[in-house]
């Protein structure tokens, strides 16, 4: 099961039926997901179970869980792969952007996950038929490094890597303004915002998270910025450089509605940097910035 979510109910959803709200709340999901949800059991109010077309009342306390997925018929599908390292055990790839890591609710194909079917005979299966191989995941739109497990012996040890903060993960990215310091460190919890559960916020009661950052080159707006997560929380560079009041250029969510063009955030993961699950050997796997981050630098040095 997913993280558990709730709501007071205020005037904004105050005389709405549940269903209206639940679909309201969470807008990747159809109106008859939710109403499944509220079927199903997933959903209580005030600590009881209520139909879909309950009216909710002012101060109600809505919680829900969204069940997982049901295990989905994954299709290999000849997806071309920039494959920075492989062997027996793992390979490195540098997602494009625009590109899913796992299929879930409207990306059944097309994802990272299909091209890797495709590519290998085997994947590890300890994160579900739904993830395989799959260690940890970028945005849709960032692009950039991730590494994936073969077998369960190199995921279980890449995920412990992980989990102690032993993978190194270099980040490149282009913010609004310009940033005074050339080195800082973004130290501040994230979790789901209370205000709208589509978006993560720095709330007081969120999970640790830090983001340590250097200055690669100023401009009159805009900033270019190295980044390097010593945690990784979702959306945790978006967040961390809204907080400082320098969001990413092009970010959609957390970013200014008057902004650059790059088709989403400016983010890339440019650097990974780990310990090989089986030999012990150190990685450093590395990939340029793609050509609409490199072109958005060139356009920006013409405004300056």
């Amino acid at each position: 099961m997913t993280e558990k979510q709730q709501i007071k109910v205020d005037h904004t959803y105050q005389g709405k039926r549940l269903d209206h709200v639940l679909a309201q709340l969470n807008q990747e999901a159809s109106r008859s997901q939710v109403q499944s949800w509220v079927k199903d059991g997933h959903v209580t109010v005030n600590g009881k179970q209520v139909k879909n077309n309950y009216k909710c009342q002012l101060n109600d306390l809505v919680e829900w869980q969204e069940p997982e997925p049901e295990d989905m018929t994954l299709e290999p599908e000849n997806i071309p792969l920039d494959i920075r390292f492989e062997d027996e055990h793992l390979l490195v790839v540098n997602k494009p952007k625009g590109m899913v890591v796992h299929p879930a609710f409207g990306h059944e194909k097309g994802t990272l996950v299909n091209a890797l079917l495709y590519h290998c005979n085997d994947l590890s299966g300890i994160n579900g038929v739904n993830r395989p191989g799959i260690v940890h995941r970028i945005d849709k739109d960032t692009s950039g490094l991730l590494v994936v497990a073969k077998h369960d012996k190199a995921h279980e040890r890449l995920s412990e890597q992980l989990m102690n903060k032993e993978i190194k993960r270099q980040y490149e990215a282009l913010v609004h303004g310009v940033i005074s310091h050339e080195l800082g460190t973004i130290d501040a919890p994230i979790g789901r915002d209370p205000n709208d559960r589509q978006k993560m916020a720095i709330v007081d009661e969120g999970k640790p998270a830090i983001t340590h950052f250097s200055v690669v080159e100023k401009f009159n707006d805009y900033t270019h910025v190295s980044c390097e997560l010593e945690t990784g929380r979702t959306h945790q560079i978006r967040i961390h450089f809204k907080y400082i009041n320098h969001p990413l250029v092009g970010d959609p969510k957390y970013g200014y509605r008057k902004t650059l063009d790059t088709d989403g955030q400016a983010l890339h993961a440019k650097t990974l940097s780990f310990t090989h699950p089986i030999n012990g050997e150190d990685m450093m796997i590395t990939a340029e910035p793609p050509q609409i981050f490199l072109d958005t630098i060139e356009k920006i040095k013409r405004m300056t």
